[in-house]
């Protein structure tokens, strides 16, 4: 184990020991950011968990050996590592993971100078942005500001230098809701109180803002089973542990359109320039669905999708689907054409009418399914960039090749 005295090479910066070591666990995943922390001492831990987002510290703490998290932990401050702990008791990406301890909390009758005296010793371990004022029960009555504080006569009580209307959030709220509630209030912290408005804690604008970046940067993996605590530096092996059930579940799924194909087999058989475009619909329609999910997941992200905006999204992704099937079915079917006429095929007008048509009706499909999939595992309690695309890969590929061959083998045998 390092001595946290001596600052090794890898941390010899302008920086502290801590900041450096902040900076480097910062973009592993927890297992592997456990295991870097685990070769120095407690003490640096401990201060290097202190400036990592809670949200991580609460998904690192798990992952050390038991003994030595204890041993962590008691290095700190008890009001800090006891809000570690009781964060772990809300839902992931809520508020209540981010929350840090309420440490500036008076009384409504204490006096500016009792609460400065006061704060003397509470600003050598913590860093104080406001002055919370709470009844007998905890319930936040108000917030003082360090200016105020700072001009006003030693004699005042914080009843009555308060700001008694107080913005807060509740950590049963979701970090992207919290994210819409403050967007245009920029304050530095924000407090945090129960459905009996008791102060539970509080929460830095900023690491507010991060949970959400974090939050933005993993959903483009998950929409491909890609888990969110897969980094670039995960080892190969955790990584095929993460990716590799959604690979099958993917080929499952692969399989269903294959059973489609094979349905259509002997229509494959006598005509096999149909074969030629099972990949241009599939790969049109395919684009056209992952247009409506990006559309889909952006509008839940900022918040657009309430009330009746989700059928009116899955209506709009519909006659987008229909117009620009058939602008694309147009030329597909011009394709068709030139293909089963340069091959001597009697049917080749009637096979172009066949992809125009199927064109148009697999992008509507597609379209729907862009904007349901995502509606649907939200509406079921499911995380709506969850594998996303590969259901909707299925959607569209069972709809463009069964559509296709299934209305040739209607129209042409």
């Amino acid at each position: 184990m390092h001595d946290s005295s001596t600052v090794p090479e890898a941390l010899a910066t302008d920086l502290l020991p801590s900041e450096q070591l902040a900076l480097d666990v910062a973009p592993l995943g927890p297992v592997e950011a456990a295991e870097a922390l685990l070769a120095w001492d407690d003490d640096l831990v401990f201060d290097t968990l202190r400036r990592l987002n809670p949200v991580f510290v609460g998904d690192i703490l798990p992952e050390l050996p038991r003994e030595r998290r204890d041993r962590i932990l008691a290095r700190g401050p008890s009001p800090i590592t006891r809000q570690w702990a009781l964060n772990q008791g809300y839902e992931e990406d809520t508020v209540g993971r981010l929350l840090e301890p309420a440490v500036a909390a008076f009384e409504p009758e204490a006096t500016v100078a009792q609460v400065t005296e006061r704060l003397r010793e509470i600003v050598r371990r913590y860093l104080v942005t406001y002055i919370y004022v709470t009844d007998a029960e905890g319930r936040l009555s108000g917030v003082v500001t360090m200016r105020d504080l700072l001009f006003s006569d030693e004699h005042v009580r914080m009843d009555a230098l308060m700001l008694r209307e107080v913005f807060a959030l509740h950590p049963t709220m979701p970090v992207m809701e919290a994210m819409r509630a403050v967007v245009h209030r920029h304050y530095p912290v924000y407090p945090v109180t129960d459905d009996d408005g008791r102060l539970v804690g509080t929460v830095r604008g900023r690491v507010l803002f991060e949970a959400q970046a974090i939050e933005i940067g993993a959903q483009a993996g998950r929409m491909v089973g890609v888990d969110r605590e897969e980094r670039i530096s995960t080892p190969w092996l955790r990584s095929l542990v993460f990716r590799h059930p959604w690979l099958q579940l993917n080929l499952l799924t692969a399989f269903v359109a294959a059973a489609v194909v094979g349905v259509f087999q002997d229509t494959l058989d006598q005509m096999v320039v149909l074969a030629l475009f099972l990949p241009v619909l599939a790969g049109q329609s395919g684009n056209t669905g992952c247009q409506a999910l990006a559309v889909t997941l952006r509008g839940m992200t900022l918040g657009e999708l309430d009330g009746g905006a989700g059928r009116r999204l899955v209506t709009k992704e519909a006659l987008l689907g229909c117009v620009n099937g058939v602008l694309v079915g147009v030329t597909a079917g011009v394709g068709m054409y030139l293909v089963a006429t340069s091959q001597a095929n009697p049917a080749a007008l009637g096979l172009a009418g066949i992809v125009a048509l199927a064109m148009t009706a697999s992008c509507v499909v597609s379209g729907v399914a862009g904007a349901m999939i995502p509606l649907t595992l939200k509406r079921i309690g499911a995380d709506p960039a969850t594998a996303s695309s590969i259901f909707l890969t299925t959607a569209t590929d069972v709809a463009s090749m069964g559509l296709f061959l299934g209305m040739a083998t209607l129209l042409l045998f």
